[in-house]
């Protein structure tokens, strides 16, 4: 029995190669969107750097709405299809990884689906509230859920981080390097043919510029250069 199976390894299993998994557009809006919540919400609390937080806030409602299309039309692993599961299946993978049951899966696991699925959901709640507050269309307690909404993503980000350090050392895989270079490892078949570099480009170029146009829009405070947040700029910006 043991003879068959060391022939059935040596001549069917195929030989694992690192392949293309993550085009450039879903990696340049993970990047985006770490830099954009990092930044938004280390500024949330302080009036001096308001224009700088509702500018990251407007720039992660951007950036999920183009993860949102492209999570339909996009490469195989971004698609929402590929990655969204049951709770059953979820429960069952976690259950496996409990008991050392260490299944290879290429793109995301049914845990990091559920985990992205939480964060796309929780940046919208996030970009709502943050809205209606500062533009006064409901009452404070808007804030209020503001503030919730911006420490549960920030729980379900490091629940995130956690399971991708874990996922990293059990499948020998450095997971944040993948979302770098896009590659991953298997079989030649399991990979993407095209990594749309020209459209991760553009979504970087239009986030640019967007930041850009908010900073040219922010006033100079007293001719010492400095440019504080002031709610009737922004609000031209819009």
């Amino acid at each position: 029995m043991s003879d068959s199976h060391g022939s059935r390894s040596d001549k069917d299993t195929p030989k694992l190669t690192r392949i293309l998994v993550w085009d450039a557009p879903v990696r340049v809006f993970h990047w985006l969107m770490v830099v954009s919540f990092v930044i938004a919400y280390a500024t949330g609390d302080s009036e001096r750097w308001r224009l700088v937080h509702v500018t990251f806030g407007y720039t992660m409602t951007g950036l999920v709405a183009f993860r949102i299309v492209w999570g339909i039309l996009g490469t195989r692993y971004s698609r929402f299809s590929s990655f969204v599961r049951s709770p059953t299946a979820v429960c069952t993978y976690l259950s496996g990884v409990i008991r050392g049951r260490h299944e290879r899966i290429v793109g995301h696991n049914p845990a990091g689906g559920i985990a992205i699925v939480a964060l796309l959901i929780l940046a919208i709640a996030v970009s709502a509230t943050g809205w209606s507050a500062y533009n006064n269309a409901t009452p404070d307690s808007m804030e209020d859920l503001h503030g919730i909404a911006a420490n549960l993503m920030l729980a379900v980000v490091v629940i995130h981080v956690l399971g991708v350090i874990l996922g990293s050392f059990l499948h020998r895989e450095n997971l944040v390097l993948s979302m770098i270079t896009g590659n991953k490892t298997g079989r030649p078949e399991e990979g993407i043919q095209s990594s749309w570099r020209i459209l991760g480009v553009v979504l970087l170029s239009l986030t640019i510029a967007f930041w850009w146009v908010q900073w040219q829009s922010a006033p100079v405070n007293g001719g010492a250069g400095q440019k504080p947040s002031v709610q009737q700029n922004h609000d031209d910006a819009d």
